[in-house]
């Protein structure tokens, strides 16, 4: 989720993460940044501390009253050591200053969304597959594999996820932003091209179709 009131800054934003990947919602107002994060479980929160409405410090401490554990980034203008400690003290996890480089962005977003992990490393495998979403690479038994961003980002789900039921649903959610009309087919089409590429490379199919249901990642050794 990102709330940034500068909607120029935040079309910047939401396109330079789309294309590694990400999936942005985006609202403008302080208020309504409360309410898309009370209704939708996202992985990391990033917000610009100086919204109409409700302020990016008082969305926090909103969020922390209400129990959302999302990690939250800070974005601000102020670089003072009180304005950092005042959003930390709010319940933000980091906190950038702008300008900033899209690059250390994204890379603060991917830290935020491992710190639940047990594993915290960038790297993933499952079986011949290896997933390094700090390079954005994927190897399969050290031969490169090129992804789109999209199949990139659902293999970075199920690997996060391996062996669990993950529905089509969950996977639109998780990989497309709200705006998305594509159905539950498109889900199958980029699922296919996962399939073939992993086959292709030597991985065989690692996914289980559960008919009805969504899929498992259950890679072969």
């Amino acid at each position: 989720m990102l709330i940034e009131d500068d909607r120029r800054l935040a079309a910047s934003i939401q396109r330079g993460l789309g294309e590694s990947g990400l999936a942005v919602d985006v609202v403008h107002e302080g208020n309504d940044g409360i309410a898309a994060v009370l209704s939708t479980p996202y992985d990391v929160v990033v917000m610009d501390v100086m919204l109409p409405g409700a302020d990016g410090l008082t969305v926090s401490r909103q969020l922390r009253q209400q129990k959302v554990s999302a990690p939250i980034l800070m974005l601000t203008a102020r670089d003072a050591v009180d304005d950092r400690v005042r959003g930390l003290e709010a319940g933000a996890d980091d906190y950038m200053v702008k300008p900033f480089a899209m690059r250390e962005l994204l890379a603060r977003i991917r830290a935020l969304a491992r710190r639940h992990l047990p594993d915290r490393t960038s790297v993933l495998t499952a079986g011949s597959i290896v997933l390094d979403t700090a390079a954005h690479t994927l190897k399969v038994s050290d031969t490169p594999v090129e992804l789109t961003a999209k199949e990139f980002a659902i293999l970075d789900f199920f690997m996060h996820h391996p062996g669990h039921l993950l529905t089509r649903a969950q996977i639109i959610d998780h990989v497309w932003d709200y705006d998305f009309e594509g159905g539950h087919n498109l889900v199958e089409v980029y699922m296919g091209r996962l399939r073939r590429k992993l086959t292709t490379a030597g991985a065989g199919d690692p996914f289980v179709t559960v008919r009805g249901a969504g899929y498992r990642l259950e890679p072969r050794e």
